[in-house]
């Protein structure tokens, strides 16, 4: 297998690059680089409408949705040079994970209606998945949704939920049949942020960041016409979903930006007369973990190929989702290493402190989109037959 990037695909990355260097704003990419998040959803908001305007709002929605109809080499360089560049990642879950499934298991009123308002940042979505004691087993799930007529009634809530405090929409996984298997009695809603019932709690986290939110559905009314596909086969859909999850969680862009940034820095720390990347314990670190994400590129693309042979992905996203997550989980821990005592300050805007809130914060990577734990079940199950 050829993994070496043809001409076209090299003068495609050439645009992109040049594409970022003219149209991302200046401030933006100020802000991205130092993790400042005090301004990300007008950020990203600014940024995808700039995307929208170009041509390439969704690089992986097929044309006849507005999509650019690229391939998935185009989509995995676009999304690599965006996050080496610094642009702010688009906003997953409307793009990357409602989406998708909207293109494939909605109506023609739903694609009509949600997909351009999700193309042109219109609408803020989130994820409704996750609850107290229903994370990575997901088919225990709780929230009732009761049949009126043609409405649900929604009770029950959500938790982990990711920058709902912003949303305008929320896709829910809710039962709809207690009597069922836990797997047979799941629903897939589309459900108004701004409908009665509903309050949004901010959870802070380690980092001091109030990233994610419980929400509470209080007899929370959703039209019958909110809802994908059939009822109770909700399962089926966040399945679908999932895969996409697993797959964009491996950020192997956005750990290349982080381990040159970690060589830098390396290399500007003198320990005995050498820098800390000459230094044979912490430079045989650094390599490992580069060669460790070099070996996961090369997995990356072989999943691309398969993909674009019309193969479709199994358990290779879960392959994807933890060696991914694992590399820029250990990324962080050199960064926090190299800084010595100087990771213990936690100051706004100082270079330790975003090393310090950075490894913090990425703790959950093996947790969400299924916990690693979890995926290798799915390997084992799926691969080994176990």
């Amino acid at each position: 297998m050829d993994l070496d990037f043809n001409q076209e695909e090299q003068a495609f990355r050439d645009e992109v690059r040049q594409f970022l260097a003219r149209e991302l704003p200046a401030d933006i990419r100020e802000r991205m680089s130092r993790d400042d998040a005090s301004q990300i959803k007008q950020d990203i908001v600014r940024w995808q409408k700039i995307l929208h305007a170009k041509g390439w709002g969704a690089p992986g929605w097929p044309l006849e949705f507005g999509g650019t109809g690229w391939s998935k080499t185009r989509q995995y360089l676009f999304e690599n040079e965006c996050a080496m560049a610094d642009a702010p990642a688009q906003l997953a879950f409307g793009i990357k994970m409602v989406a998708p499934v909207i293109m494939r298991y909605g109506s023609a009123e739903q694609q009509q209606r949600f997909l351009p308002r999700i193309l042109a940042a219109e609408d803020w979505w989130c994820q409704g998945y996750s609850e107290t004691g229903s994370g990575s087993d997901l088919a225990s799930l709780k929230m009732k949704a009761r049949r009126d007529g043609d409405e649900y009634v929604l009770d029950g809530h959500k938790v982990w939920n990711t920058l709902g405090q912003f949303a305008d929409w929320i896709f829910c996984l809710v039962r709809t049949d207690p009597e069922a298997k836990p797997q047979k009695g799941i629903s897939f809603l589309l459900v108004d942020m701004k409908s009665p019932g509903i309050s949004v709690r901010p959870t802070r986290l380690l980092d001091g960041t109030f990233e994610v939110n419980e929400i509470r559905f209080d007899e929370v009314r959703v039209p019958v016409a909110n809802r994908i596909g059939e009822e109770n086969q909700g399962w089926t859909y966040a399945k679908f979903l999932l895969g996409h999850e697993r797959t964009n969680i491996a950020g192997i862009g956005a750990s290349r930006r982080e381990l040159l940034r970690l060589k830098q820095d390396a290399a500007a720390v003198l320990k005995e007369g050498r820098s800390l990347l000459q230094d044979p314990v912490f430079g045989n670190k650094v390599a490992q973990v580069e060669i460790e994400l070099t070996a996961l590129e090369i997995t990356n693309m072989r999943v691309i190929f398969a993909e674009a042979a019309k193969q479709a992905p199994g358990p290779e996203a879960s392959m994807l989702k933890i060696r991914g997550t694992e590399i820029a989980q250990r990324i962080s821990e050199l960064q926090v290493e190299l800084l010595d005592a100087d990771a213990l300050r936690f100051e706004h805007g100082h270079d330790a402190s975003r090393a310090t809130a950075a490894y913090l914060n990425l703790r959950k990577l093996s947790i969400f989109g299924g916990s690693n734990e979890i995926q290798r079940n799915i390997i084992a199950h799926m691969i080994l037959g176990l």
